[in-house]
């Protein structure tokens, strides 16, 4: 079962009201949801915390899932300030970021920033970086996006606004719009030079499927960070929280269990 929380993070911009679910006990991981919002990884984080022992947290980016965002957070940069803050406000020692998609180009920016209480990162199928020859798709309609993130698209989710009550299509609106802004046209053309900086351990997975970015953009990411380590997922597309978590979560296991 987890605890829902209600924080309020100060960052260079003004203070940043956050919400956050926890569940477990141990180890401190924070997971990074994507465009879908926290709901594409909460089941993941509940097995995740079942099967390794740890305390793992999912913070909402302001504008996703129904809540509000400050005029003043704009950018992936901002985002990664306040979970920078999120780290402080927890006390969360040796914490383990876990970033997917958008999530994932947040937990790069994070481990840019050096903050003393962050342990080691997992970025999986992440966005962000400029890779030659390996662009972002880009995405027609909600049909398109299924297509190019799951390996079998018979598993996805109704994505379908159409189709949904009028209280989900406004959390599926308002979460197009909040990745809209912050990540743009999904990479920032600086990422992958300073990524050669980062000095905590990286885990780099990818999904052999991800027709959103490619594994070969995933094997240009892991390059640009010093000792990261790449993991392809077999039959996975850019989310494997949802479409093979048990796969992930065999992944991550020792990953998070090494201090």
């Amino acid at each position: 079962m987890s605890t829902t929380l209600s924080l309020t993070i100060p960052t260079s911009f003004g203070d940043i009201p956050l919400d956050a679910d926890e569940r477990g006990t141990g180890r401190p991981v924070v997971m990074l949801h994507g465009g879908g919002g926290p709901v594409s990884v909460t089941a993941f984080a509940d097995l995740l915390a079942d099967a390794t022992g740890t305390r793992v947290i999912v913070p909402v980016h302001p504008g996703f899932g129904g809540t509000p965002r400050p005029e003043s957070l704009t950018t992936i940069g901002g985002l990664a300030e306040v979970y920078a803050g999120l780290l402080d406000a927890l006390e969360l020692d040796d914490a383990v970021v876990v970033g997917n998609s958008m999530g994932g180009w947040i937990t790069a920016e994070l481990a840019l920033l050096h903050p003393s209480r962050l342990g080691c990162v997992s970025i999986i199928d992440g966005v962000g970086i400029e890779v030659d020859g390996h662009p972002i798709a880009e995405i027609a309609s909600p049909a398109d996006l299924i297509a190019r993130s799951w390996y079998d698209p018979s598993r996805a989710p109704n994505l379908d606004p159409s189709t949904m009550p009028p209280a989900l299509q406004q959390i599926f609106a308002g979460n197009r719009a909040a990745l809209a802004l912050y990540a743009g046209g999904m990479t920032d053309a600086t990422l992958l030079g300073r990524l050669a900086v980062i000095d905590v351990p990286a885990l780099v997975l990818w999904g052999q499927a991800d027709r959103i970015a490619d594994a070969d953009y995933g094997r240009a990411f892991a390059a640009a960070i010093p000792g990261a380590r790449f993991e392809i997922l077999p039959h996975t597309g850019h989310v494997p929280q949802m479409e093979t978590p048990d796969l992930l979560l065999e992944a991550l296991r020792p990953f998070i269990a090494h201090k």
